[in-house]
């Protein structure tokens, strides 16, 4: 587990720009049920975190589609909502960061670790939009 402290920057750099950090596996389940698509970044201390996860949705949300709700949990602080979301990931393996796209509660897309390490911010937006175009 990380402390807090540490993590909050990180966190912060996600929920200052409209996403809302799920801590429990109810809240999990619950945005995860909304209609609609929802976005899930499983946030991460780790550099392509950092350098391209983080800043690569970011500018995803610049275009012109972009999906109905925004959401996070942060793995190795809120291991069990962490859980919960990658339960909705399956049959992904657990991977962080990572990016799934949810719509009417089902998964129609997701971007595992290996597809963010060695890629840009820009890359990542570039993608990002793509799957928005097709499923927002």
């Amino acid at each position: 587990m990380y402390p807090r402290e540490l993590t909050e920057p990180m966190v912060a750099d996600l929920t200052e720009v409209g996403f809302t950090e799920l801590k429990t596996p109810a809240q999990v389940d619950a945005a995860f049920k909304q209609t609609g698509t929802v976005l899930c970044v499983v946030n991460s201390v780790c550099g392509c975190a950092a350098g391209a996860c983080r800043p690569g949705v970011k500018a995803s949300l610049q275009g012109e589609k972009r999906p109905d709700h925004l959401t996070t949990v942060f793995a190795g602080v809120d291991n069990d909502a962490v859980m919960q979301a990658r339960n909705h990931f399956l049959p992904y393996p657990p991977s962080s960061p990572s990016i799934a796209l949810l719509k009417d509660g089902k998964l129609v897309h997701f971007l595992e670790r290996h597809h963010i390490e060695g890629r840009t911010a820009e890359m990542i937006a570039e993608h990002l939009k793509t799957v928005y175009s097709e499923f927002c």
